[in-house]
């Protein structure tokens, strides 16, 4: 009997082989600059696991409110279907809803530009955006300076824009001590809480970001457990205080 307890035991510890899900967007919301919210035209497109951007304005992200993604890594396609701009496309990390207008914003910002307009430049970055954005001139986010620190340009594509009509697979992995970021399989960037000074990651959602750049589809966004981070089921307590109760019925029949 005690075999079985224990085999069932470790049949529930343990990891089952891991697979990506569909992530369900038509909960995930919009923010934008300064707390003017459609600075962004975001829509759902059919099956839910893809959005577009139809706009070009100011700031905007789209994001599922009150989640925590640490632990997780997220994945799917991007591609900018219009060659009528040169702009910002990329993803936040760590997002709480109204930080673009908060006064105490904490988050990540990974963002590519496709071409050079001084004094904002091509390529692909990532920046941490702290403190009061909600009086911030729109050009902290052009030039990444004051709340928006740029700590990373990526290995091949820090300098390259991306290119019009051309999709590009992505992977972004998020964890307390983790910010990594694939391109087509390749690891653009990776950044430590060593090189935060020793500081953790706050922890908050995945997100969306476009600036002044129209026409960009996110698509067959996926979501995975990390290896390591194994999340219990609900039903685990009561499972566990089960077989706890049959070895005690079991102690007391042999007595």
């Amino acid at each position: 009997m005690k075999h079985v307890i224990l085999s069932c035991a470790t049949a529930i510890l343990l990891p089952a082989a891991a697979q990506a899900a569909s992530v369900d967007l038509s909960g995930w919301i919009e923010n934008g600059f300064h707390g003017n919210n459609g600075a962004g035209t975001w829509t759902v497109q059919s099956g839910n696991d893809s959005v577009k951007q139809t706009r070009n304005g100011q700031p905007t992200v789209f994001f599922k409110p009150g989640s925590n993604a640490q632990g997780t890594s997220l994945a799917g396609s991007i591609a900018v279907e219009t060659s009528s701009d040169d702009d910002f496309v990329g993803f936040v990390l760590g997002y709480n809803s109204g930080e673009l207008g908060s006064s105490s914003a904490d988050f990540w910002l990974i963002d590519w530009k496709q071409n050079d307009q001084y004094p904002g430049v091509d390529g692909l970055a990532l920046s941490h955006v702290t403190g009061d954005v909600g009086t911030a001139a729109e050009n902290d986010f052009w030039q990444h300076q004051n709340t928006v620190t740029e700590v990373e340009r990526a290995a091949n594509l820090g300098s390259t824009g991306w290119a019009d009509h051309t999709t590009y697979g992505f992977e972004l992995i998020f964890t307390s001590t983790l910010i990594e970021v694939k391109v087509g399989g390749v690891t653009e960037i990776s950044y430590t809480s060593a090189e935060n000074g020793g500081n953790a990651f706050n922890d908050g959602s995945f997100g969306f970001y476009n600036y002044s750049q129209s026409n960009v589809r996110y698509a067959g966004i996926t979501e995975d457990q990390l290896p390591g981070v194994i999340p219990l089921p609900a039903s685990l307590p009561l499972l566990l205080a089960g077989f706890g109760a049959l070895g005690l019925a079991r102690r007391r029949r042999k007595s």
